[in-house]
């Protein structure tokens, strides 16, 4: 495919070779200097890059730069050597991407191919922003996109999981075949079997007819389980038993029926976390983690949210049939800065009702909803942080693993801790032989106690003789409350619950 530069002559010998290299492969050229009209030069090139040799602080480069983001070109800057931090410099400047010189120039005609591959890639899936993290998801899905394997998408709700799930399925060979979807949290788990297996006439009361599964309708294309976390385990069973065979019995049906089918998992909970619960089963989450990819919450791809916000206000300004010329500085600033637990569907579902509800031709901060202006914590579900940092996390990070392991193996540390009233035994789990501790106050005076973390062992799990589960767990929760110092926001995250659960085992122990 041909490509059409824009090359600057601020290093006049680079965009010589530049061009000579560029001509030499068949692509088209355009050279600019500081002289030239940019506007009318960028408007009668139309061009695919353009790259800036030199001068990346001049005037000509940052009208250029700022023309090429109105129209989605994508600009590629050549910086020095002796620039400290190109990253950040790359970044103030605006640039899409950027090279350290010297370079030679198949290297830069190898990345502008690249950098264009790149962007027609997310026009095609409608996956936008230049963050580092997007740009690691654009790169899974075009590794993935042509293979058969299983494809499990974890990622907060509202992160784009399904979005990402039919760009791997209309990129890969099956995209002229059926792309079915269904959600396994909004089925009840008497109909969750038959939905995805069908089922035969007279299987159940109200089963006046034979149905296809989603299995049979998505034979030879792509089956997306959203919310697979919320999956019963009983279904979890037969499912894991498809995965493995590729054959299932219909409910009420004594045949076996074969399908070819891709099958794409999302969640947005940690399969992990609930496999050590006993609430997801281990070997299916193995046959579903084949290929995994992560998506990234909003908070921490926030370069990208004025790419969206522009992205949402073109779409849905033409959508309702209303003009806007854009959105003013200090509102993009707000919205750049704001708390996103819902993510990109939160940011757009926003940017919706502003463009309807917005009395002039621009977003303005006094557009934005109060609870966003004054930056407030909507209590909506964030992903849970695997690791606390700090002395007060770790010590919650010891308290919730010995609340995890005390579900699963309650019995047999029960009989392997000393009776004797009054003695704290720390019993080991694994190999290594039990170690006594000073007694430490459990209960309400916890408060008062200060825990070494030098002390506390990934290896050991702390347990006091005769304490129930319900011990256990009100002190975790009060340690949490503490070390986040009545934030429960915080607290919930960090034990791992969400808020609701929190606040009713708060009235629950009657904490304060």
């Amino acid at each position: 495919m041909a490509i059409t530069a824009l090359i600057t002559m601020d290093d006049l010998e680079m965009a010589v070779r530049l061009n000579a290299a560029f001509e030499q492969e068949g692509h088209e050229t355009a050279m600019l200097s500081s002289l030239d009209d940019s506007v009318g030069v960028l408007n009668t090139t139309d061009p695919d890059v353009v790259i800036l040799t030199g001068a990346l602080s001049e005037p000509l480069a940052k009208g250029l730069i700022a023309l090429s983001k109105r129209r989605s070109v994508q600009t590629l800057g050549l910086i020095e050597k002796s620039v400290e931090e190109p990253h950040i410099h790359s970044e103030q400047l605006g640039l899409g991407a950027y090279l350290i010189k010297p370079v030679e120039p198949a290297e830069i005609l190898a990345y502008a191919r690249h950098l264009i591959d790149r962007r027609e890639l997310q026009a095609r899936t409608g996956i936008v922003g230049d963050s580092d993290a997007i740009q690691q998801v654009l790169v899974k899905i075009e590794q993935m996109a042509p293979v058969l394997s299983t494809v499990l998408l974890e990622g907060e709700s509202g992160t784009g999981k399904e979005l990402v799930a039919h760009a791997i399925h209309d990129l890969s060979p099956r995209r002229e075949q059926p792309f079915v979807a269904v959600n396994c949290s909004a089925l009840p788990d008497t109909l969750l079997e038959s939905e995805l297996f069908g089922h035969e006439k007279g299987a159940f009361t109200g089963a006046a007819e034979r149905r296809l599964g989603r299995f049979e309708l998505a034979d030879g294309g792509t089956l997306l389980l959203d919310e697979v976390g919320e999956m019963p385990l009983a279904t979890q069973v037969k499912l894991l038993r498809v995965l493995e065979n590729r054959a299932f019995f219909r409910v009420g049906g004594t045949e076996s029926i074969r399908v070819d089918v891709r099958v794409i998992a999302a969640t947005n909970r940690s399969l992990k976390e609930q496999v050590a619960l006993g609430e997801f089963r281990a070997d299916l989450f193995y046959r579903l983690n084949v290929l995994n990819i992560y998506l990234p919450p909003l908070r921490e791809r926030r370069s990208d949210i004025p790419i969206l916000i522009k992205k949402f206000a073109a779409e849905l300004s033409e959508l309702h049939g209303r003009a806007f010329s854009g959105i003013t500085k200090d509102a993009m600033e707000i919205l750049v800065n704001a708390y996103w637990p819902g993510n990109v569907r939160e940011l757009r579902n926003l940017i919706d009702s502003m463009v309807v509800l917005a009395p002039g031709d621009k977003i303005r901060a006094s557009d934005i909803p109060s609870e966003i202006r004054e930056g407030g914590e909507r209590l909506l579900p964030v992903r849970i942080p695997t690791q606390v940092q700090g002395v007060q996390g770790k010590e919650l990070e010891f308290i919730f693993r010995s609340l995890m392991e005390l579900k699963l193996q309650v019995e047999e540390l029960r009989q392997r801790v000393n009776e004797r009233p009054g003695h704290v035994e720390t019993v080991h789990v694994g190999h290594v032989a039990p170690v006594e501790y000073e007694e430490i106050p459990i209960a309400h005076e916890i408060e008062s106690t200060a825990i070494e973390v030098d002390e506390l062992k990934d290896e050991y799990v702390l347990y006091r003789p005769g304490m129930q589960m319900a011990d256990v767990e009100r002190v975790a929760i009060e340690a949490a409350l503490k070390a986040a110092k009545g934030n429960r926001r915080k607290a919930a995250a960090n034990l791992g619950i969400g808020e609701r659960t929190l606040y009713r085992k708060i009235k629950e122990y009657d904490l304060e």
